[in-house]
């Protein structure tokens, strides 16, 4: 945002141009606009431009009725990075070579020597996952002094001249750090950029939103640690908000990919001539409309494989639920031939027990118990079988037996109340043979 940067990377454009507004006060309204040009040049060389209408730095009660119209600056910056080793870089420079049309000057444009900045920049780059993260730290002069000054103005003062300022001025250098993250967000735009510093006299925070490959929205807060005081006083390093919008134009491409694996047509930055076997050199600054035009080839391209791999995955899923349908249809014919196994073996076991109650009152209790038993083999879950057998034992003068499986025909069916009324009467001694009645 404010402070200056360093990259083992070569600049991704020809040169970034826009234009911000940051906002100090709304109510009256204060700000301060600009537009700014960067480039870089040849052997590491940083070039930038910007020219500023600065923020009316009268008192607040007097903003906009002293007929103070602020300065307008220009200034320049240059930069020059002179080492690289892995990650990191070392970057010298001088920064806010400012010039101000001010009326104390005529109107003409007069240097500034107090924001003069030279300034020693280290940079270190990391990836983290789909993160990419930039730290910076440096030490420099003039604009990146710690200062905090103060302006104070009476309602009688009329004009500039008669506004009193008291400054409280630190050492003239200073240091400066500051972090901008990359996130995957919008990444086929380039992601958003998280940023956070410390200029010198302040924390600014902010983020970078890509509206395209081209164009980013710049959203911020400078010095937000002095936002308590937001209206209460004015001073150099005021808090504000912070609105930009860049555009960069992307450099020119020496070479132009094959596409779909084959040798590039262009090879080391060439062109072939037709019928000729004759290479024609192509300019290392392309119109960046072909580069565009290539970046959005490799897009389709990309979009396709995306496509291709979204079929398989659908052909895959596709299978997979045919699989699926398959086992619950064999699962619902498995259940239907259970159901009707089941229901075949209860008209066996039914039978059997109409058998066991004809022999039981004809007095054949073996042949009935038998009967019982067969019922029991083929359905082994029938309270009226147990209940039976225990009637069965009872009547052959086992009455443990008959207990038992009295009991147990009670717990298969906890209504059976004629169960229950036997084993009652049994535990009375009350029970008698005669007392006992099938069904």
């Amino acid at each position: 945002m404010k402070i200056p940067t360093s990259s083992v990377r070569k600049a991704p454009y020809l040169f970034r141009t826009g234009f911000g507004v940051e906002l100090h006060r709304f109510d009256p309204f204060n700000s301060a606009q600009g537009i700014y040009f960067d480039m870089e040049l040849g052997k590491n060389f940083t070039f930038g431009f910007s020219s500023v209408q600065t923020a009316d730095s009268t008192a607040p009660a007097l903003l906009g009725k002293t007929g103070y119209t602020p300065p307008v600056e220009f200034g320049f910056h240059l930069q020059q990075r002179v080492y690289t080793y892995n990650n990191v870089s070392l970057s010298l420079g001088l920064q806010d070579i400012v010039f101000q049309n001010a009326e104390s000057s005529g109107g003409g444009l007069s240097l500034d020597p107090e924001q003069l900045s030279f300034f020693v920049v280290v940079s270190s780059e990391k990836e983290l996952g789909k993160y990419h993260l930039n730290t910076f730290m440096g030490f420099g002069s003039g604009g990146f002094a710690p200062t905090d000054t103060i302006t104070a103005s009476t309602e009688e003062s009329n004009t500039p001249s008669e506004t009193g300022t008291t400054t409280n001025e630190g050492t003239k250098s200073g240091v400066f750090m500051g972090v901008i993250m990359n996130t995957p967000y919008l990444n086929k735009w380039g992601g958003i950029d998280i940023v956070g510093e410390f200029d010198g006299t302040g924390i600014n925070v902010g983020l970078r939103i890509p509206l395209t490959s081209d164009y980013r929205l710049n959203l911020g807060f400078t010095h937000i640690e002095k936002l308590p005081d937001w209206k209460s006083r004015y001073w150099e390093g005021h808090p504000g908000v912070t609105l930009g919008f860049d555009m960069a134009v992307p450099r020119g491409i020496k070479t132009v990919p094959s596409g779909f694996g084959g040798p590039s047509p262009f090879p080391g930055g060439q062109l072939k001539l037709p019928a000729t076997g004759q290479f024609e050199s192509l300019s290392s600054s392309m119109d960046s409309t072909l580069s565009m035009a290539d970046f959005a080839v490799h897009t389709v391209r990309d979009s396709m494989m995306m496509l291709k791999n979204e079929m398989r995955n659908l052909m895959v899923q596709l299978a997979s639920m045919e699989q699926q349908s398959q086992f619950l249809e064999d699962s619902l014919l498995s259940m239907k031939l259970s159901r009707n196994v089941d229901e075949k073996n209860m008209n066996e076991a039914m039978r059997h027990l109409s058998k066991s109650l004809r022999y039981f009152y004809a007095g054949d209790y073996r042949a009935a118990l038998q009967e019982v038993e067969s019922a029991l083999d083929l359905n082994p879950n029938m309270a009226l079988a147990y209940a039976r057998r225990g009637s069965i034992y009872y009547k052959l003068g086992d009455i443990q037996r008959a207990t038992i499986n009295w009991n147990l025909a009670l717990r298969m069916d906890p209504e059976y109340d004629d169960v229950r009324n036997i084993l009652k009467a049994l535990h009375e001694n009350r029970l008698k043979s005669t007392s006992i009645v099938e069904e």
